[in-house]
């Protein structure tokens, strides 16, 4: 999770909350990330995600940045939008811990006070990824939420997420009672300050496993050289992905123009994809200078939003 600067709003319309949930799915194709949770608040978000590379200081750098970039634009604006470096809390996937984070997250607009508790539904609250497990047909392809009904005793039929909607207007109910909403759940002081969540074996475990690092034991596989192995194995694949397509060859490269659009194409599939550096992708497609690749990219973004601008037109033409 994150706070803005100051305690500022990072989220001041939908459409800004539209660009994050947008700028977090192009994070999660890039890092390969599942998004298990999320709630959007006024001035901070939560995630409950899972990184089956370890690459979650890389993604959230880009995943953060991007969008600070994207709202600066939009509303004019300049400097730091979030509060420093975002908090982490390392979850047990077993016992009941992963199903509490998840809960802990649904329920954040209802421990403050953002719909009528009595009358209202926790489904009234819309930035939040709690719609997405009851609506399947809202649900964006990044989130996985099969893991968080079945950590409740739920499965992702009809009658599972009914179910799973009354058990948690159920839990809304008790926070509405409760003298202190923020702690209507014990186990959630845990996640408001600490840094793990989970059994006593998983916490020493982390521990043992941070303390070797620390010492050197294990530098290969917890530094980013392995991580970054991983990005430009991948990159490579896209890169000769890329280049069939556009019918070009590795050799071809060295002769074409620096912004040959073939080479635009190519850039922007292999850092849509993956968190490769601008460097590696000038050096592989022979672009020059980085700036070129940023700027390359950000043409191809805009051709595609052209397209599926004039696309989604022609199907609402087509419907009336």
């Amino acid at each position: 999770m994150c706070r803005g600067d100051r305690q500022e709003a990072i989220f001041k319309d939908t459409t800004d909350q539209e660009t994050f949930l947008k700028t977090l799915g192009e994070t999660c194709t890039r890092c390969g990330w599942r998004v298990h949770a999320y709630v959007l608040m006024g001035n901070h978000y939560h995630l409950l995600l899972e990184t089956p590379e370890a690459n979650l200081v890389e993604g959230m750098r880009w995943f953060q940045g991007v969008y600070t970039q994207r709202f600066n634009a939009r509303h004019t604006m300049w400097g730091h939008l979030f509060q420093g470096r975002y908090k982490a809390l390392l979850v047990d996937g077993g016992g009941d811990y992963f199903a509490t984070v998840a809960r802990y997250i649904h329920l954040n607009p209802a421990r403050a006070r953002c719909f009528d508790l009595e009358d209202g539904q926790l489904s009234d609250y819309k930035p939040s990824s709690y719609i997405a497990y009851l609506h399947p047909a809202v649900r964006p392809e990044w989130l996985v939420v099969d893991r968080g009904l079945r950590s409740c005793g739920y499965d992702d039929t009809e009658t599972g997420r009914t179910g799973y909607r009354d058990y948690m207007q159920k839990r809304v109910t008790e926070i509405l009672h409760s003298d202190n909403p923020s702690m209507a759940d014990a186990a959630w002081q845990s996640i408001r300050r600490g840094w793990i969540f989970g059994s006593e074996e998983f916490c020493s475990q982390m521990r043992d496993e941070i303390d070797r690092a620390a010492k050197g034991c294990r530098r290969d596989s917890h530094s980013g050289g392995a991580v970054l192995l991983h990005d430009e194995q991948a990159a490579e694949e896209l890169l000769n992905i890329g280049l069939r397509a556009v019918g070009l060859k590795p050799d071809d490269l060295e002769h074409l123009k620096k912004n040959d659009d073939r080479k635009k194409v190519v850039a922007w599939l292999i850092r849509k994809n993956t968190s490769v550096k601008n460097e590696w992708v000038s050096n592989a497609l022979k672009m020059g200078n980085t700036a070129a690749v940023s700027r390359s990219i950000r043409a191809v973004d805009e051709a595609v939003d052209g397209i599926l601008f004039e696309l989604k037109a022609k199907i609402s033409k087509f419907k009336d």
